[in-house]
């Protein structure tokens, strides 16, 4: 019989196999395509871009080739950085203007290799350059929260496939982030413990869901884990903004986030995936009581009626099965 577990942060939902889990073979796998055309995120297409925010180079000017990771903003932006929020009600309804950040960073010149195949050195240089965007965007007093997230393959919503990730500075905290946030709350209001740090806790004691481990990152599979092969990976000292990561965590962090995407790489054969870092607001509405991390969930399934009716997730492989058979493929150390 299947069971109902509910998750401690959000109250969440979620149905899990209890007589019989999914096959790997049995998942949907979309491949990634792999071709190249006039590619705007390769070197000599920065003309095809707007003129880059920053970027890793050894040598030459802005805007050619010869960097390592670059960041522009995105061609056809979600928010304008230019103009006033000028709020206003309309009827029942709240208004304001578009304004905010959306930049891209292109994670490595090299069209054909994800994040799962970059050095560890190449991974610390895009984290680098989330957190120096993250700093330099919390100066705008205008933005409350800054979402970095990666689409990665056509079902998970790239529409180029170049290797990127992508920012979002915006003038409001998001729903989903303040429901979260809530949660988090009033789990510490009630037990005087951070409910992420208690998971960190328990999954090292349990030993039964683990992806990567050292001394400051650990990557599991969640026990209430919404998707098949679903990571997330916290920081194990408790720390709330993204952006205070200092330069000994930033190379932890790397070696957790590549490592954990090329083993989901290496066992279902390179499918298509998002990432978000979850992070505390800012300018004002900063949270201490949460708990940085990263949610990676692969896109193996599709979310449906009953998922969007009911707010339920229906996960075909329980989490521990999952990891199990992440953590017997074998990757290059780099």
């Amino acid at each position: 019989m299947n069971e109902l577990i509910r998750e401690p942060i959000t109250a969440r939902w979620i149905i899990v196999p209890m007589d019989k889990t999914v096959e790997v073979s049995d998942l949907i796998t979309e491949q990634v395509p792999k071709t190249k055309g006039n590619c705007p995120f390769c070197y000599g297409g920065e003309v095809l871009t707007p003129p880059e925010i920053s970027a890793y180079r050894k040598s030459g000017g802005p805007n050619t080739p010869n960097w390592s990771v670059r960041v522009v903003p995105n061609k056809f932006p979600a928010l304008r950085i230019e103009g006033e929020l000028e709020r206003q009600g309309v009827g029942v309804f709240d208004l304001m203007n578009g304004v905010g950040a959306h930049e891209v960073i292109v994670d490595t010149p090299d069209h054909f290799r994800d994040m799962a195949d970059l050095t560890y050195a190449e991974c610390e240089e895009v984290i680098w350059a989330y957190r120096a965007r993250s700093l330099d965007l919390k100066k705008d007093k205008r933005f409350k929260y800054i979402l970095i997230f990666k689409n990665y393959g056509r079902s998970a919503g790239a529409s180029l496939e170049h290797p990127h990730s992508q920012l979002i500075a915006l003038p409001i905290v998001p729903k989903r982030v303040h429901e979260e946030m809530e949660g988090a709350a009033k789990y510490y209001d009630y037990k005087e413990r951070c409910v992420f740090c208690d998971m960190v806790r328990e999954e090292l004691e349990e030993k039964e869901r683990i992806i990567y481990n050292d001394d400051r990152f650990l990557a599991f599979c969640p026990y209430v884990s919404r998707f098949a092969y679903e990571i997330w990976i916290l920081p194990k000292k408790h720390a709330s903004d993204f952006a205070n990561i200092d330069r000994d965590s930033v190379a932890s962090f790397a070696r957790a986030l590549r490592d954990s995407l090329a083993k989901l790489k290496g066992l279902l054969k390179d499918p298509s995936y998002n990432f978000i870092i979850h992070t505390s607001p800012i300018n004002g509405h900063e949270r201490e009581d949460y708990h940085w991390h990263v949610e990676i969930m692969p896109k193996l399934s599709k979310v449906a009626g009953f998922e969007w009716g009911s707010g339920f997730y229906v996960n075909p492989v329980l989490p521990d099965v999952a990891a199990k058979n992440l953590s017997g493929v074998v990757i290059p150390e780099k």
